[in-house]
């Protein structure tokens, strides 16, 4: 007949027998190396993920560069367009001052936009209001 009652025992008698050759100095010396193995590795993992970072944000730059060098391009030509496409109802000179002014009242309304909202923004963190 079995004897069902020391099988368990067996099965943890080795693990029983190691823990009690090691000493608490050399669980501690064991914890410290694998703190600093798990560290290394997470400062191994961190670099990888900034340098993919580097890569990652060096490649948006260039992008958005590129697409706003286009972006610039196409205004540049509806301005032109704009120009050419005046001039027979108001003289090449009157088509140029139109499209002109019309580009700076916009860009002069923009800027105003701005002002206010570096006002709102100075007012949020606690500044002074200036208008």
């Amino acid at each position: 007949m079995l004897d069902t009652t020391q099988a368990p025992e067996t099965a943890i008698d080795p693990l029983l027998s190691e823990a009690r050759e090691r000493s608490l100095n050399e669980d501690l010396h064991q914890l410290a190396q694998d703190a600093r193995a798990y560290a290394e590795a997470e400062l191994q993992f961190q670099k990888s993920r900034a340098a993919f970072a580097a890569s990652a944000s060096k490649n948006i730059a260039v992008y958005a560069v590129a697409a706003l060098v286009l972006v610039f391009f196409a205004v540049m030509a509806l301005v032109v367009g704009l120009v050419i496409a005046l001039a027979p109802w108001i003289t090449p000179w009157g088509s140029t001052a139109l499209v002109t002014l019309v580009l700076l009242g916009l860009a002069i309304f923009l800027l105003m936009r701005a002002k206010r909202q570096v006002s709102l923004l100075t007012t949020v963190w606690g500044g002074e209001r200036s208008s």
